[in-house]
C-alpha cells in the first residue's frame, strides 16, 4: 500500500535549489511579501511583473534555478478573520499537488511560510501534507486497474520544517486514512461483506492487530440479531452475505485505557423494503464510511503500537438488500441486549447494526481500565444538514462529563479535522419510546430524518436504549462513557455521496486525542 512518504527537510537554501533531491517546490503561505528567502521571492516577484495571477490562485512558476525547475505558489489567502482556520494551509496543499503532479513532479518539497503566530496554526505543515495526501489519493479499483504507479506516481513529499516533526506519527495517521478511504470509497461488489473483510486480513496481516471475522450465518443470527435482520435478503447471495470483523490490539504493558468502536459498514444501502427512490440510491456504496473510519484508526494503531493501550473494535458489514426474505417496517426483533426493538423504517438499518455491535463491546468494557465507547456511522442526513461538513458528536453523561466530544473537537480544530459537539435531550428518549407493551424501542419514523427535529440526536437515544448502554449512565454503578460519531456530513468531501472523495474522518481527530 503505497502513498507520498513525508521526508524532513531542514536546510531551505540548498533544498529548494536545482540538484538538490526534490524535483519541484511547493510554497503554501498567505503571501510572499513576509518571506525571508532571496531565491524565492524573486522567482515569484518576477513572474508577477508578468502575471496577475501570481499571488491570487495556484500556478506554477518556472525558473532553472529553482529544483526541478518548477515552484507551485499556493496562496491560502487571509487568516487574520474571526472563522478562519488551519484548513486554508491544506486546501491550497490539495490544489498545488495536483499542478506539481501533473507537472510531472514525483518528489516535491513542501514549504509552508507566513503561518500565524497562534495555537490554531500549530501544525499547519503536518495539516498541509495531510491534505496533499487527501488529493493525491485515487480509487482502489483504479489502482488495481492501472497500476498504482500510473496513478499514483507521486513517491514522497519533502517538508522542510524548522523544528522537528514526528514523521512516524503522521505517516501512521495518513496509512489509517489511506485504509479508510479505500473501504468507504470502493464499489459494492469490490468491497461487498466477505471482501470487506478479506481487506481487513490482509491489511492486519503480521500486525499488532488482530482480526477475526464471523461468518456462520447462524452464529449471526443468535448474537448479532438486529444485524442479521438487515442482511436477511442478502444471505442468499453468497458474494453478500454479511460478516462480523472483530480486531483487537492489545498494546505493551498494563492497559492503562481502553478504546471500543463499533463501525456502521452498510457496503450498499438500498433502503431495504422501504426502497430509497428518485434516484437517491446513488452513493450508497459509501455508506460503510464509519466502518472504514474504524478500521482506519485501528491501522494508525498498528503503525504506533501504543504502550498501555487496548483498543476494541467490531465492524457489521451488512448489505441491506430487497427481496422476498427481507425484514419490513411493523417487525418485532430482540436485539443482542434483550431489547425488543420495533422496526420503524428498514432505511434505519445502520442503527440496528450498530446495536448488537456495542451491545458486544459493552460486555467487553465490563471491568476494562479507563473504558469509553465509540460508535461511528454515515448515519443521517440530519446531521448534515445541522452542520453541513462537519462531524457530529453526540454522547451520553459520563462521555459529557469526560468531556470528551470537547476534547475531540479542540483537538479537530488544530488538525483539520473539525467536528461539532451535539447533545442527547429528554425528547430524544421520549422520540423512540414504545408505544405499547409489545416492544421496549421504535427503531425510527417514517420521514426523512433531514426534515425530523432531531434527526441526528434521537439515534443515538435509540442506540443507547437497544444496546443496553442505558444502564451505564452517570447514576449507575458502572458509568461508562459513550460517543455516537455520525459523519454523514463530514465522510466524502462535497457532499457528494456518488462521486466525492472519502475524507477519512474523523481518523484524524481520534488519533490526535487518543495516539499523540
Amino acid at each position: 500500500m503505497a502513498f507520498p512518504l513525508p521526508k524532513d527537510e531542514s536546510n531551505l537554501d540548498s533544498a529548494i535549489t536545482s540538484g538538490s533531491q526534490w524535483d519541484a517546490v511547493i510554497l503554501v503561505a498567505p503571501d510572499h511579501k513576509g518571506l525571508d528567502n532571496l531565491l524565492l521571492r524573486q522567482t515569484i516577484e518576477a513572474h508577477q511583473r508578468i502575471d496577475a495571477r501570481v499571488g491570487q490562485e495556484a500556478i506554477l512558476l518556472i525558473s532553472s534555478e529553482i529544483a526541478g525547475g518548477r515552484l507551485i505558489y499556493a496562496p491560502t489567502g487571509a487568516l487574520n478573520r474571526d472563522y478562519d482556520d488551519v484548513r486554508s494551509f491544506a486546501d491550497a496543499a490539495k490544489k498545488a499537488i495536483v499542478m506539481a503532479r501533473d507537472a510531472g513532479a514525483r518528489k516535491p518539497l513542501l514549504v509552508v511560510a507566513g503561518v500565524p503566530d497562534s495555537r490554531l496554526y500549530q501544525y499547519s505543515l503536518e495539516v498541509a501534507y495531510l491534505g496533499a495526501c487527501q488529493a493525491l489519493w485515487q480509487p482502489l479499483e483504479a489502482r488495481e486497474a492501472l497500476g498504482e504507479e500510473s496513478t499514483e506516481p507521486v513517491e514522497c513529499i519533502g517538508l522542510y520544517a524548522r523544528g522537528k516533526l514526528d514523521l512516524t506519527w503522521l505517516q501512521a495517521v495518513e496509512a489509517g486514512r489511506r485504509v479508510a478511504r479505500d473501504l468507504c470509497g470502493t464499489e459494492p461488489e469490490r468491497m461487498s461483506p466477505p471482501k470487506f473483510a478479506e481487506y481487513c486480513e490482509q491489511t492486519f496481516a503480521g500486525s499488532a492487530v488482530k482480526v477475526r471475522v464471523i461468518a456462520d450465518d447462524a452464529q449471526l443470527r443468535q448474537d448479532y440479531p438486529l444485524l442479521h435482520a438487515v442482511a436477511r435478503a442478502s444471505t442468499h447471495v453468497e458474494r453478500h452475505q454479511p460478516r462480523v470483523i472483530r480486531m483487537e490490539y492489545q498494546g505493551e504493558g498494563e492497559p492503562q485505557r481502553t478504546l471500543l468502536f463499533a463501525g456502521k459498514g452498510i457496503t450498499y444501502d438500498t433502503g431495504g423494503a422501504d426502497l430509497k427512490v428518485d434516484g437517491h440510491m446513488a452513493g450508497m456504496s459509501r455508506d460503510k464510511g464509519g466502518a472504514a473510519a474504524v478500521a482506519g484508526f485501528m491501522q494508525t494503531v498498528a503503525r504506533l503500537k501504543p504502550k498501555g493501550l487496548r483498543v476494541v473494535a467490531e465492524i457489521g458489514a451488512v448489505r441491506n438488500s430487497i427481496g422476498s426474505d427481507a425484514f419490513v417496517a411493523d417487525e418485532i426483533i430482540k436485539s443482542h441486549a434483550g431489547t425488543r426493538v420495533r422496526i420503524g423504517n428498514t432505511d434505519a438499518e445502520g442503527r440496528l447494526v450498530l446495536a448488537d455491535l456495542l451491545s458486544h463491546l459493552r460486555e467487553d468494557a465490563k471491568g476494562a481500565t479507563d473504558a469509553k465507547l465509540f460508535s461511528i456511522a454515515t448515519l443521517t442526513g440530519h446531521a448534515a444538514r445541522a452542520f453541513g461538513p462537519y462531524t457530529a458528536y453526540v454522547e451520553n453523561g459520563p462521555s459529557r462529563d469526560h468531556q470528551c466530544a470537547q476534547k475531540l473537537v479542540d483537538l479537530g480544530d488544530l488538525w483539520g479535522d473539525p467536528g461539532e459537539v451535539s447533545r442527547s435531550r429528554r425528547e430524544d428518549f421520549h422520540f423512540i419510546r414504545p408505544r405499547s407493551k409489545a416492544d421496549d424501542v421504535l427503531s425510527c419514523n417514517n420521514a426523512a430524518s433531514s426534515v425530523t427535529a432531531r434527526g441526528h440526536q434521537f439515534p443515538m437515544a435509540f442506540l443507547v436504549r437497544a444496546s443496553g448502554l442505558e444502564e451505564h449512565g452517570l447514576s449507575s454503578a458502572e458509568p461508562l462513557p459513550y460517543m455516537h460519531i455520525d459523519i454523514a456530513g463530514s465522510g466524502v468531501e462535497g457532499g457528494d455521496w456518488q462521486h466525492g472523495m472519502p475524507s477519512a474522518a474523523p481518523v484524524v481527530a481520534l488519533a490526535a486525542r487518543y495516539l499523540r
